[in-house]
């Protein structure tokens, strides 16, 4: 089969029109019209993927099943790409939780004012948080203190959970858990969760779930196979009875076969209309404020060469279009020096706050471009500290059948959806 009647064959099993691939892939339709006409061939990636979105299709959610929908919550919600991940296949969001304003401040400016978003989780009451189906959570991982032999009373200690995870942000997940008995959660986090503390964390984790009588399933996926960036977290899928959900079935992209910087770098050659601040000009030339100043450039070369002297690994990572990028980090607004993209004839650059947006997956994701409302340093942060999109719409697709199990729903009823958040850039 030529690659062309192939690309065709998945996107149409797939339903996903030309400017679907568009968005998710982060190619230009003009591109994909090639592929689609046999002019140029996708690269092996694009048809890793299209392969998958073929086994487990996503169509248009018709608005009109809302009692066929699932409910969830999104606590530690940061910007929201737990929340567009399980959008994606028809789950609608009932609470957030989110204490940063800036972070707010971005959620909002996507998804709107359905229901207010609540500050400081710690500070919630559970009976103020609706009944829900799923709970999302990419809580931050804090020292846990082992409490040793925990006082046990004669009922068997219901909530012996609180022994040994209080103090730490996992408590309120866990005390969540335990009052609602969600039907399914995903809880994300650093891939060093599994071996913090020489691994009492992790192991208190997976006991207090078992102790809250959830079935889970835990899985480290690298990023690089659906984006151009290094980037390994740790997700454990739970369902509160056994639906023999494995983790393992989950068709990843390899990442050896991955996109490169070029899909999400600003072409600056015409093809892209400027986004002040970001590009400027008629060729959408990225902003001359996002190349390092002679001073930082000769401080992190005379940093790395002090370094590598000494025998050190640290130092800056510097990339061409071909590249993939080292795991994009909350203080990247300090000096960028764990991602800088070469420049012919000029020092290199920071990534601009939209490429981040892109590295990250929130704008390859089948919806309108995603909107930046806070400045360069917050956006940074933000994108830092979230999750790849396509990574969790994956995840999502995946535990999707076990979710409507759980609910006694057809998943043939339920129509898919990319929504529409925030407005086109």
């Amino acid at each position: 089969m030529k690659d062309v009647n192939k690309f065709s064959e998945l996107r149409e099993r797939a339903r996903l029109s030309l400017e679907d691939v568009a968005s998710i892939t982060g190619y230009n339709e003009r591109t994909v019209r090639r592929w689609e006409n046999g002019e140029n061939n996708p690269k092996p990636v694009i048809i890793d993927k299209l392969v998958q979105l073929a086994k487990e299709p996503i169509v248009p959610y018709s608005g009109k099943d809302d009692k066929n929908r699932f409910t969830f919550i999104d606590l530690f919600a940061g910007i929201g790409g737990l929340r567009m991940g399980f959008e994606s296949i028809g789950g609608k969001c009932v609470f957030t939780s989110e204490w940063n304003k800036f972070s707010r401040q971005t959620y909002i400016a996507n998804f709107g004012g359905d229901h207010p978003i609540e500050g400081d989780i710690t500070q919630i009451d559970v009976d103020d948080i609706p009944t829900h189906d799923v709970l999302l959570a990419g809580f931050p991982c804090q020292p846990f203190s082992i409490a040793g032999v925990s006082k046990k009373n004669s009922l068997g200690r219901p909530h012996g959970f609180a022994d040994e995870t209080q103090g730490t942000l996992f408590f309120d997940v866990a005390r969540i858990i335990a009052h609602h008995k969600p039907k399914a959660f995903l809880l994300e986090n650093v891939k060093n969760l599994e071996r913090h503390d020489k691994g009492k964390t992790f192991r208190v984790i997976k006991d207090t779930l078992t102790e809250l009588g959830y079935h889970f399933k835990t899985r480290v996926i690298d990023a690089k196979g659906f984006v151009p960036q290094h980037r390994e977290r740790i997700f454990i899928a739970g369902f509160r009875e056994d639906t023999g959900f494995d983790f393992k079935s989950l068709i990843v992209p390899d990442p050896k076969n991955g996109p490169s910087l070029s899909t999400i770098l600003h072409p600056e050659d015409g093809t892209e209309e400027p986004e002040m601040p970001y590009t400027i000009g008629e060729g959408g030339l990225v902003n001359e404020k996002y190349t390092l100043s002679p001073k930082l450039w000769q401080y992190l070369k005379d940093y790395a060469a002090k370094h590598k002297a000494r025998g050190n690994g640290f130092g800056y990572g510097l990339f061409g279009p071909e590249g993939v990028a080292r795991t994009l980090s909350a203080r990247y607004y300090k000096d960028g020096s764990e991602i800088l993209i070469k420049q012919p004839e000029n020092r290199p650059r920071r990534l601009t706050p939209r490429e981040c947006a892109r590295l990250m997956g929130f704008d390859h994701s089948g919806r309108p471009q995603f909107e930046i409302p806070v400045s360069d340093t917050q956006a940074y942060k933000q994108f830092g500290n979230a999750v790849v999109v396509p990574v969790v719409e994956a995840i999502a697709n995946h535990m999707r059948p076990h979710i409507l199990e759980l609910k006694k729903i057809n998943p043939d009823q339920l129509k898919l959806s990319f929504p529409k958040t925030g407005t086109n850039g």
